[in-house]
């Protein structure tokens, strides 16, 4: 039996029009530079917005607020970027979250055109403050997503911010669907399946090494396969976590791992699938059209670079 995946957030349909689209490549996607990832991850797929709209869109909601300290970095550097969450009544800062797949917020970093992402665990401070250290290959406009749940809180909360990394820019070509990534350590991870906007949709993402099914894929947050969701233009966020987990009775450690997403709208998506192996976490990418018959496109392979976190 297949990894369950469960997208519940995006269930409804959300009515949006896309601006500008970004780069991602051809049909097989590299994304940035490597970068450390943590051990553990959670977060519920919501993103916090009990008014069905997609997290990640607002600075402030739901009372509270993201206090970003680091609003500029220059590309190619080490920059460490400071964050508070703040009550929005109060203005003061949140110091006790709710610990879910051994985390307390998860911090993702992507680019506007889509070619970078970061998935990052800071650290807080005992006056709430957190730090998390970050290096982005690429000038241009960025978006940072803190995803989180307040103690005593009752849905999880995604803000975002925008952030501005400077240098010489050089745009991006026009997105492209990609359902196929090679990955460096000769991985390959293929995306069979459709979207379909305000309709669930079956995605399969099966993982192989040099040709070879991997069957042994390694927990990672608790689970053997994480999905972010960026759409194109406003850059919408779903963070998405498995129904099931290593351990119980129908969850497989690979080669195919499952899940069911509804999208809100038509329109270009970016989707970042995160696995274990060999305990490293590496990061497969991806790019479906919506509303144009929803399917994954495969095309002609070419070669790929390195990409983690």
């Amino acid at each position: 039996m297949n990894t369950g995946l469960k997208i519940t957030a995006f269930a409804a349909a959300v009515a949006a029009t896309f601006g500008t689209t970004y780069a991602v490549g051809a049909s097989v996607d590299t994304v940035g530079e490597p970068v450390a990832h943590s051990e553990e991850h959670g977060a519920r797929d919501r993103g916090g917005r009990g008014d069905h709209t997609p997290g990640g869109l607002q600075i402030a909601a739901d009372g509270y607020a993201l206090d970003l300290r680091t609003p500029r970095a220059e590309a190619g550097d080490r920059t460490d970027l400071h964050f508070r969450i703040l009550k929005s009544d109060s203005g003061r800062a949140v110091t006790a979250y709710a610990r879910d797949h051994g985390k307390e917020l998860h911090l993702i970093v992507a680019s506007r055109d889509l070619t970078t992402y970061r998935h990052l665990h800071p650290t807080r401070s005992a006056d709430g403050t957190w730090s998390v250290p970050a290096t982005l290959p690429k000038a241009g406009d960025y978006r940072v997503f803190a995803d989180f749940r307040p103690e005593r809180a009752k849905e999880k909360v995604t803000l975002g911010a925008d952030l501005a990394v400077t240098g010489a820019y050089a745009p991006a070509p026009t997105l492209a669907p990609a359902a196929t990534a090679k990955l460096p350590g000769g991985y390959e991870v293929r995306l069979d399946g459709a979207l379909m906007p305000g309709e669930p949709g079956e995605l399969t993402l099966r993982v192989t090494r040099r040709g070879k099914p991997v069957t042994d894929l390694q927990p990672y947050l608790g689970a053997y396969g994480h999905l972010v969701a960026l759409r194109s233009g406003d850059l919408a966020y779903l963070h998405v976590h498995p129904g099931g987990e290593p351990g119980d009775a129908g969850t497989e450690p690979g080669p195919e791992v499952s899940f069911t997403a509804t999208a809100p709208s038509a329109g270009t998506y970016r989707l970042f699938l995160d696995f274990r192996h060999e305990g490293k976490v590496r990061t497969a990418p991806f790019t479906l059209r919506v509303g144009e018959g929803g399917g994954a496109a495969h095309e002609t392979p070419t070669d790929g670079g390195s990409h983690g976190h």
